[in-house]
This record gives structure tokens, C-alpha cells and sequence, in this order.
């Protein structure tokens, strides 16, 4: 896979990839305020979004919901129907089935319209950050946590990597991640970068933070998402932070990092809110931290964020 790395700024709202003039000036929630702000205030601050952020998985996810839509609409207009005789137990089955189905749909856009900017907003809000780390997004897409990253570190710097493929994100693109950054207002403390995450183009222990959402998975080899599981360890710095939000092979990048030494490695669901699907079948978060100087790396992963 042909692969390139760079630095794109933007001039409209603010710098992406470069200080320059307005460095300076950009200090939207200074460090006193942020410490000072309620943790619910911080949340819904996060939250909050203007800019758009397509459907995940692409079109071709929404296409793949169209029969259990279909389907379900269809066994509920039969349990409704007036004027035909059926067992009572016939007309709930119908009733619950066709709930069931429409529910797929209905979680689907629920969780890629608003749902994973809640779950996120809480995620990032109980990070211990001082405001001024630098951050990576890995498949960073149109942007949707690459800006709440920025919100975060008004004082930092949150970066971005994707091949911006259509087919894992509608309207992925650089420039519509642009276009976001500048809406969200943190194009000044922001860089976008093209590239690969199984080879990535920044220096060994360079970022405090490193988070991923739903992209990983989209590998569609181990080798190449132990890769970019690996890629991830070498660029945090010693006790660095990592995320990942994901929605299948969760386990493979647990047992992935167990391997590389990591620390705290833990698993856990993300609720409702986060459901792509039936309710219980949600994407998983795997959290991890490096070992600082001098710490011994884990055998095993004991209990972390969660």
C-alpha cells in the first residue's frame, strides 16, 4: 500500500499544522479555566459539536441495514394489522421481532449521529491532562475526536493520521477534516497528516496520548493490526496514555499489548449509547499505559481505566 506523510495547513479559522502567526493567540480556554471547570461542564463542552461527521462504515453499513429495517417494519405493520384473527402470542412475536430488527437501524445512526460523542467526551474528560500534551489520533477520519482532542489541549497539540478511504467513513477526506477542525474552532492546535497506521511517520515516544476509534479493526490482517497495535506503543512517551475504541478483535489488541509490556491493559464495554447494532453487541475499549523510566513492563495486564 502506497503510503505518504504529511503536514497540511489551512488558513481559514486558525493554522493546521503550523503555529505561525497566531500562536499566540490561541489559547481559547486557558489552563486556569479548564482546572476550574465542572467535569460535567468539561463533558458537555466536548460533546458539543458543529461540524459534520458522515455515517461510520460508510454508506455501505447503511445498505446493510435496509432488510433489518424493511423486515422489522414489515412484521409490525402484521402484529397491528386490524381485522385479521391471530393468537395473541403470535401478534407479540411479531411485535418483538419487528421492534428488535428496527432497533438495529435506529441504534446504528444513534451511535454515529450522537451516541460516540457522548461516549468520548467521557472518555477524554477523565484523562488527568495538564492541557499542553501532544496527542495522536490514529484513523482520525472527518475529525470527530481529533476536535474534542483539541478542545482538550488548548495548550497542546492533537494530531491526526488517516488514508481517508470512503468505505470506512461517508465523505472522508482531508479536506472535510479540515473543514471540521476549523467549525470546532481548534485548527490552531491541530495537524492532519496522510498516512498509514501500520507505519507511522513520527519519532519513537513522541506523544503523551494515543487513541483510535473504530479504525484498527478495518485491517484486514493480524499482522497488519499487530502493526499498528505496535505502532501505537513506540510512539508514546514513557506513561503515555493509549485508547482504543473498537468494535471487533478487542482481544487480539489486549493480548497484543500484554505482550509489548504494557501496563494496566483493561477491557471494557461502552454501553448503549455506543451500539452498532443489537443492544450488548457494543464496541469494546482497550486501555493501556507504558511503563514510565525506569518501571519494570507488565507480564500481564492488571486493572486500569475503566
Amino acid at each position: 500500500m502506497e503510503k505518504k506523510s504529511l503536514v497540511t495547513p489551512a488558513r481559514a479559522g486558525g493554522i493546521i499544522g503550523n503555529h505561525g502567526e497566531k500562536a499566540g493567540k490561541r489559547l481559547r480556554y486557558p489552563l486556569t479555566e479548564m482546572n476550574a471547570e465542572s467535569p460535567e461542564g468539561l463533558r458537555a463542552r466536548l460533546a458539543s459539536h458543529r461540524g459534520r461527521y458522515g455515517i461510520d462504515g460508510g454508506w455501505g453499513s447503511v445498505r446493510g441495514l435496509l432488510l433489518p429495517a424493511g423486515a422489522g417494519i414489515l412484521l409490525l405493520g402484521l402484529s397491528l394489522l386490524p381485522g385479521v384473527a391471530k393468537p395473541l402470542f403470535q401478534r407479540l412475536l411479531e411485535l418483538v421481532g419487528g421492534a428488535a430488527l428496527l432497533q438495529m437501524p435506529l441504534s446504528f445512526f444513534y451511535s454515529t449521529m450522537r451516541g460516540k460523542f457522548f461516549v468520548w467526551a467521557e472518555l477524554l474528560s477523565a484523562l488527568p491532562l495538564r492541557g499542553n500534551e501532544r496527542a495522536l489520533e490514529m484513523g482520525c477520519g472527518r475529525g470527530a475526536v481529533l476536535a474534542m482532542l483539541g478542545k482538550r489541549l488548548p495548550e497542546g497539540r492533537a494530531v491526526g493520521i488517516d488514508l481517508w478511504r470512503t468505505e470506512d467513513q461517508s465523505g472522508n477526506s482531508l479536506e472535510s477534516a479540515r473543514a471540521n477542525l476549523v467549525a470546532e474552532g481548534v485548527a490552531d492546535r491541530c495537524e492532519l497528516h496522510t498516512g498509514d497506521i501500520r507505519a507511522l511517520p513520527f519519532p519513537d515516544a513522541s506523544f503523551d496520548l494515543v487513541v483510535s476509534n473504530l479504525a484498527i479493526h478495518n485491517i484486514p490482517d493480524w499482522d497488519g493490526r499487530k502493526q499498528a497495535i505496535g505502532e501505537a506503543v513506540r510512539v508514546l512517551k514513557p506513561g503515555g496514555r493509549l485508547l482504543i475504541a473498537d468494535i471487533h478483535r478487542t482481544e487480539e489488541y489486549v493480548q497484543c499489548l500484554e505482550e509489548a509490556g504494557m501496563l494496566h491493559v483493561r477491557l471494557r464495554p461502552l454501553g448503549w449509547r455506543f451500539a452498532y447494532g443489537f443492544l450488548g453487541v457494543t464496541p469494546r475499549l482497550v486501555a493501556a499505559e507504558k511503563p514510565a523510566e525506569g518501571e519494570p513492563p507488565s507480564e500481564s495486564g492488571p486493572a486500569g481505566l475503566g
